[in-house]
């Protein structure tokens, strides 16, 4: 076996470490300097591979799908901060108020056009948690209701382009950002198709969990309700076609069309007598904060990439699952069970550094689509960012939500949307078509 040993006791205690509350960043890091001098103790390291970093290091830096990143953040950061998704949300609650759960389903509708615009999921969360939760408990909604579909349809962000998962997917595994996103959509819809049918079916099966908007909540109506939603609901509908539209029909790559979002999210709050350097000031420093914690674990991820390689321990484990038993059948039931248990306690940024580089080269040498992988690794993402007892969206709503829902009342509410998670999985697991369809349509 070599050193192999070595490399496993590596990844080992790097997980110890990390699920003791240590930064990723620095977990990554320090696990690499302390088994690096072990190999190098023991004559399985050579110091000279330290000379790579550097390159790979530009190379990150570099990367222009990467660039991507910061564009969409600030882009979500400016609609949030400037009120801009407030007003949007608010004007589709009027608009879809008389339905019987018509306000859940304004909340599903919002989520979807949200997680298009900022592809951010905090942000998603807590603004349509501090907005709509007490609107809803104020109307009679039931609190585990009104709490899931606000947590399952803000973590959307992780699915729907331009999503920062795909951006990070499509660098570890080596595939079009473009074909991502365009893999993204149908399953994307899907989703979001499934959490307003189950809040129509809970609205006619059990009407008091989801009562119509009264009629003196519905404060717009006739012309002034046809107006506020030019003004509120289109603009922005339009700057998500412009785009994802120029992504999907070649006219821009996603970092070129990113630039495009941001300059178009500072146009609207101008236009609404919004922008401000304030404004500009806050969203730029939201961008340069995440933007920062990517690119720190991309470079220490790369150092344990080059230790972790050196001791022999992605030659192991590419070997170990592509001669499992059951050969492709077995390599996606462990690639999701190990995806999902560890997307419970760790963000998607780390889960893509840590386990994305071991399954590529075995799903590689399994003939994997490599795109629909990609697909069904974020759908099972987002399936773990909701799962109880410690889905990071849980306690984003946590920190929005009143005091009248309980923390045990916000995990219970994630059950039945982690079921249609589920279940969607499933049929993108079944039907390659649903994420293939699109990308074949556009090489056409």
């Amino acid at each position: 076996m070599g050193y192999e040993w070595l490399a496993l006791a590596m990844f080992a205690g790097f997980v110890l470490i990390l699920m003791s509350g240590y930064p990723v960043a620095f977990s990554f890091a320090g696990t690499a300097i302390v088994f690096g001098l072990i190999g190098l103790a023991v004559d399985a390291f050579d110091l000279r591979r330290l000379l790579l970093l550097p390159n790979v290091w530009f190379g990150t830096m570099s990367n222009f799908t990467l660039l991507a990143i910061p564009y969409f953040i600030f882009l979500g950061s400016v609609l949030e901060k400037s009120g801009l998704a407030e007003e949007l949300l608010e004007t589709v609650g009027i608009l879809l108020g008389p339905l019987r759960g018509g306000l859940a389903l304004t909340v599903v509708v919002v989520g979807t056009l949200l997680a298009a615009t900022t592809g951010v999921v905090a942000a998603t969360i807590i603004v349509m948690g501090m907005l709509t939760l007490p609107v809803m408990l104020r109307y009679g909604y039931d609190k585990q209701l009104a709490s899931g579909v606000i947590v399952a349809s803000g973590t959307m962000a992780q699915m729907i382009p331009p999503s920062l998962v795909l951006v990070l997917l499509s660098d570890q595994i080596g595939v079009s950002v473009g074909d991502l996103f365009l893999g993204a959509v149908i399953p994307g819809l899907l989703l979001s198709g499934a959490y307003g049918l189950y809040v129509l079916v809970v609205a006619y099966l059990q009407p008091h969990k989801a009562p119509p908007l009264p009629p003196e909540a519905r404060t717009l109506r006739g012309m002034a309700l046809f107006l506020k939603t030019l003004h509120a609901v289109f603009p922005p509908i339009l700057l998500i076609l412009a785009v994802l539209g120029s992504i999907f029909f070649g006219v821009a790559t996603p970092t070129e069309a990113g630039t495009v979002g941001a300059v178009g999210a500072c146009l609207l709050a101008a236009l609404n007598r919004r922008l401000s350097w304030t404004l500009i000031k806050d969203a730029a420093h939201a961008t340069a904060r995440v933007t920062a914690l990517v690119v720190m674990i991309l470079f220490c991820a790369s150092l344990f990439s080059l230790v972790f390689d050196a001791l022999g321990g992605k030659r192991y484990i590419t070997d170990l699952l592509v001669n499992m038993p059951g050969g492709f059948l077995s390599f996606m039931i462990v690639s999701n069970i190990v995806v999902f248990l560890l997307g419970i306690p760790l963000e998607f940024t780390e889960i893509c550094f840590i386990v994305m580089p071991l399954f590529v080269p075995a799903a590689t040498a399994l003939n994997v689509d490599l795109v629909w992988f990609a697909i069904v690794m974020a759908i099972n993402l987002q399936t773990a960012f909701i799962s109880p007892p410690v889905g990071f969206s849980l306690f984003y709503l946590q920190s929005a939500a009143p005091k009248e829902v309980s923390t045990a009342d916000i995990h219970k509410s994630a059950l039945p949307f982690v079921v249609i998670q589920v279940i969607v999985l499933l049929i993108i697991i079944i039907y390659p078509q649903t994420v293939r369809w699109l990308v074949d349509l556009s090489f056409k």
